[in-house]
C-alpha cells in the first residue's frame, strides 16, 4: 500500500512538471525548417533563454520538465542577442519542426568569432548529440570549417525537436544566430569572403602606400599612420574570424585578447598621430597634456589586457570611448581655428568614431547587433584611412608651398638688405669699412640662397654655370662623357601675350616641374637658363641616352595638355637640343653648350616639339 502511494506521488509530480513545461512551450515560437529556403532566418525571436549565473547547470538539469518555465521567450526580432560582459553561461532553447515528408539539412550559423565555448545539443538516436565549438576548443570535425561557428542541423521528416545551446565567453557575449538552408549557405559564402578580401586588400594597399611614402619622405607621421592601420587590421581580422581561419589558426589566448590589445596600441598611435598632424603642442598646449595622458593610459591597457583581460576589459572599453571623444574634440577645435589638415581629420575620424561607439555600445549591450554595429568598424576604418591619407598628402603639399614661398621671401628680403646697404654706404662714407664687412656677410648669405630660380623653384643660370664647370672638370678627370640638353618652350611669347604674364609664369612653373620629375636621377641638374629656356646636365650619359631622356621630357610635357591656342599643336610643347662630349685637350664646356644650343636651333627649324641631337 505504501509503495502504491509513492508511485502515485511520483506520477503526480511528473504530470505537474509536464503541465509546467507545456505552459512554458506554449508561448515559444516554433520555426518550420521546411520554410527556410533562399535567405537566412534570424533565430533571435525563436530562442528561449536562461542565464546561468553559476555557470554550473548541465543539460540534464535544463531539460527537466519542471525547468522549462525558467526559459524566457518573446525575444524581439533583432539580429542578435546581447548580454554585454558577463561570467554567466547562457542556455538557449530552440524549437524546430519539419512539416515536410523529407529530411531537411540546415546550417545554424553564429556570426561572432569571440565566443569561447558553444555546446550544441540536438536529439539523436540515444539521447542528445553534442557538438562543441568556440575559440577555446579545436574545431569539431562535424562543424563547418569557416570564420564563424557553423553547426549542422538535421531534422527527419515530420520531426518536432527542442535543440539546446550553452554559450559562455570572457569577451562581450553576443549571439547573432541565423538558420540557413545548405544551398543558400554555400551560395552566400563566396560573396561574404569576397567582401572581406576587398576590405583587407584596401587596408594593406593603404598601409603599404604610406610605408613607401615614409621611406621616400622620412616623415614619421606616415610611419605612425601605418602602425595605426596595421593594428586596426589585426584587431578586425580577429573580430571577423579571418585571422583564426587563415593566419594564426587555433590560438585561444590570442583570440580572446586579439581585438582589444591591438585596439589599445591603435589608440596610442592615433593619439600620437593626432598631436603631430594638428600640432597640438603649440596650438593647444593644455589639450596636448590630455592627449599624452590618454596615450599613457592606452599604453598601460595594452599590457594590462594581455595578463588581466577580464579584470580590465570593461575599463578599456570606457577609456577607448573617451579617447575617441577626445580625438574628435581636438579635431573640431583645430578645425574651428581654421587648420587646413583638421578639416580632413574631422571628416575622417567622425566616421570611425561613430563606428567605434556603435561597436562598443553593442559590446556593452546598449544597442542591438546589426550591420552598422557589427560591420561598421570595417566600413568606417576604410573611409577613415582613405581620408587620413588625403590629409597627409595635403599636409606635404602645404609644407612644400610654404618652403617655396619662404625661399622667395628670403630672396626678396636679401635684395632689400643689399639695396639698403648700398644707400647707407653713400650716406655714411666715414663707416666704409664697417659697412663693407656687413655687406660682405650679407653677400655670402645671398650667395647661399641665390642658386634657386624664384619663379620655378629649380636651379638658376648662375648655379648652372658653376655646376657645369665642376662637372666638366670631373668628367675630364674620370674620363667619362658629359651630356647637356637645351630646352625651349615653343611659341612662348605668343602664349605670354595671349594669356597674360600670370598664366605665362604658371606655364613656366609647370614646365620646370615636368622637367624635374622626368629627370630625377641622382647627379643630374635641371635649371632655368633664362626666359623660357631651360637646361639640364647629365654626367656619364651617352648621346643616345640623353636623347631618350629628352624624349621622355617631351612626352611628359605633351601629357600635361596645357592649352595653347596659338601653337600649331594646340597645347604647350617644348623643343630640345642635346649634346654629349668626352672632355679632351682643346675642348671646353663652352663647346658643349654651343653644340646643344645649335641642336636646339635645329629642332626649332625642323618644326618644334622634337628632340635633335648634336652631331
Amino acid at each position: 500500500m505504501h509503495q502504491k502511494y509513492r508511485y502515485s506521488r511520483w506520477l503526480g509530480m511528473w504530470l505537474f512538471g509536464l503541465v509546467l513545461a507545456s505552459q512554458a512551450l506554449a508561448g515559444e515560437k516554433v520555426l518550420d525548417v521546411a520554410q527556410v529556403d533562399r535567405s537566412a532566418v534570424s533565430l533571435t525571436e525563436y530562442f528561449a533563454i536562461v542565464e546561468d549565473s553559476s555557470a554550473a547547470l548541465t543539460l540534464a538539469e535544463v531539460t527537466k520538465p519542471e525547468f522549462a518555465e525558467r526559459f524566457k521567450t518573446g525575444q524581439a526580432p533583432t539580429e542578435a542577442l546581447g548580454f554585454s560582459y558577463t561570467k554567466s553561461a547562457i542556455w538557449l532553447r530552440l524549437h524546430l519542426k519539419n512539416s515536410s515528408n523529407q529530411p531537411v539539412d540546415c546550417m545554424l550559423e553564429i556570426t561572432y568569432a569571440l565566443l569561447a565555448s558553444v555546446d550544441f545539443y540536438q536529439p539523436g538516436a540515444t539521447g542528445f548529440d553534442l557538438i562543441e565549438a568556440g575559440y577555446l576548443r579545436p574545431r569539431s570535425p562535424r562543424a563547418h570549417n569557416g570564420r564563424f561557428i557553423v553547426l549542422p542541423v538535421l531534422l527527419p521528416a515530420g520531426a518536432d525537436q527542442l535543440l539546446y545551446l550553452r554559450v559562455q565567453t570572457p569577451n562581450s557575449l553576443n549571439i547573432p544566430a541565423r538558420l540557413w538552408s545548405v544551398e543558400a549557405f554555400h551560395s552566400h559564402q563566396p560573396g561574404d569572403y569576397a567582401l572581406q578580401a576587398l576590405y583587407f586588400g584596401m587596408v594593406l594597399a593603404i598601409a603599404f602606400y604610406n610605408l613607401m611614402l615614409f621611406f621616400a619622405l622620412r616623415d614619421v607621421n606616415y610611419l605612425i599612420y601605418v602602425l595605426f592601420a596595421t593594428c586596426m587590421s589585426v584587431a578586425l581580422a580577429n573580430f571577423t574570424g579571418l585571422g583564426g581561419e587563415f593566419i594564426w589558426g587555433f590560438a585561444p589566448i590570442w583570440t580572446k585578447i586579439g581585438v582589444n590589445v591591438p585596439a589599445a596600441l591603435a589608440s596610442v598611435a592615433m593619439l600620437l598621430f593626432t598631436g603631430r598632424l594638428l600640432n597640438t603642442a603649440q596650438v593647444l598646449p593644455r589639450i596636448d597634456l590630455w592627449i599624452k595622458l590618454f596615450m599613457a593610459a592606452s599604453a598601460a591597457f595594452f599590457f594590462l589586457l594581455m595578463f588581466w583581460f577580464w579584470e580590465f576589459n570593461r575599463f578599456f572599453v570606457v577609456t577607448n570611448l573617451l579617447t575617441s571623444l577626445l580625438i574628435l574634440g581636438v579635431g573640431m577645435v583645430c578645425a574651428g581655428k581654421r587648420q587646413r589638415s583638421a578639416y580632413y581629420f574631422v571628416a575622417a575620424f567622425s566616421v570611425l568614431f561613430l563606428a567605434n561607439v556603435l561597436s562598443h555600445l553593442r559590446n556593452l549591450g546598449v544597442v542591438p547587433t546589426n550591420v552598422f554595429t557589427s560591420d561598421g568598424l570595417q566600413i568606417g576604418s576604410v573611409i577613415e584611412m582613405l581620408l587620413l591619407s588625403l590629409a597627409l598628402a595635403d599636409r606635404f603639399n602645404v609644407m612644400r608651398r610654404e618652403k617655396i614661398a619662404a625661399q622667395a621671401k628670403a630672396l626678396q628680403v636679401q635684395g632689400e638688405q643689399v639695396e639698403s646697404l648700398k644707400d647707407s654706404e653713400k650716406v655714411l662714407e666715414g663707416r666704409v669699412a664697417e659697412r663693407t664687412a656687413a655687406l660682405h656677410a650679407a653677400n655670402q648669405q645671398l650667395e647661399a640662397i641665390s642658386i634657386t630660380d624664384a619663379l620655378t623653384g629649380i636651379a638658376n643660370r648662375r648655379h648652372f654655370d658653376t655646376v657645369l664647370a665642376n662637372e666638366w672638370t670631373r668628367a675630364a678627370r674620370a674620363g667619362h662623357t658629359l651630356a647637356l640638353g637645351f630646352m625651349d618652350v615653343d611659341w612662348f611669347k605668343k602664349y605670354n601675350d595671349h594669356y597674360g604674364h600670370p598664366a605665362g609664369d604658371e606655364c613656366l612653373r609647370q614646365v620646370a616641374r615636368v622637367l624635374s620629375e622626368a629627370l630625377g636621377r641622382t647627379g643630374d641638374l635641371v635649371a632655368r637658363y633664362g626666359g623660357e629656356e631651360f637646361v639640364f646636365i647629365t654626367p656619364g650619359t651617352t648621346i643616345e641616352n640623353a636623347v631618350l631622356m629628352a624624349l621622355r621630357v617631351c612626352a611628359a610635357m605633351q601629357a600635361q595638355s596645357l592649352v595653347h591656342e596659338l601653337s600649331e599643336f594646340g597645347h604647350v610643347t617644348v623643343s630640345i637640343g642635346v649634346a654629349s662630349m668626352l672632355p679632351e685637350q682643346g675642348r671646353s664646356s663652352y663647346d658643349l653648350v654651343t653644340a646643344a644650343d645649335k641642336a636646339l636651333y635645329a629642332a626649332k627649324q625642323q618644326g618644334r616639339n622634337r628632340v635633335v641631337a648634336a652631331p
